[in-house]
């Protein structure tokens, strides 16, 4: 029940109108792998950007955002056996820093119309996504410390009730 809300939710995120990547897909990335059994973790996030792109449209970059987004899940798979706070944080960090540097490779890489295939134009490229970053940033702390904190206070709740087991997906 858990995965078909929050794929609602992630793709409604994606059509409504909102500050460029500040979405909950990077969150909701690794939110999967840290919570979903392994066989979905990757499979969630990239069925999110899939059904969400079939709308929304395809783009010469799909390979990295999606690729990215699919790394991102098994970043969060580190968060299985060790969940912590500061693991928490490290992780969105780095998720938003990967996320960042793999997709802007590829509009460089792919767009040779925007940016030359130079190291300058390589810069160029990134210095232009700074803002892009912010938000991706942002975004990315804002909505983990929504859905791990949510998950942390329901599952404390209901680990013990028989309906547990549903609820968190063990």
């Amino acid at each position: 029940m858990l995965p078909i809300i929050l794929m609602i939710i992630g793709i409604l995120s994606r059509f409504i109108i909102h500050v460029p990547n500040f979405t909950p897909v990077v969150s909701l990335a690794l939110f999967s792998g840290a919570t979903f059994p392994r066989k979905y973790a990757v499979i969630f996030p990239l069925a999110l950007m899939i059904a969400s792109d079939m709308v929304i449209g395809f783009h010469s970059t799909i390979l990295f955002t999606w690729g990215s987004i699919a790394v991102i899940s098994l970043f969060g798979s580190t968060l299985r056996k060790n969940f912590t706070w500061a693991g928490v944080l490290g992780v969105n960090l780095w998720s938003a820093i990967f996320f960042f540097m793999v997709t802007n490779f590829g509009t460089w890489l792919w767009e040779p119309n925007l940016y030359p295939h130079t190291i300058e134009g390589l810069r160029q490229c990134f210095i232009m996504a700074i803002p892009f970053f912010r938000s991706t940033l942002i975004s990315t702390l804002l909505y983990s410390a929504v859905l791990f904190g949510a998950y942390e206070f329901v599952s404390s709740r209901v680990r013990a009730n028989r309906w547990g087991r549903v609820l968190l997906m063990e």
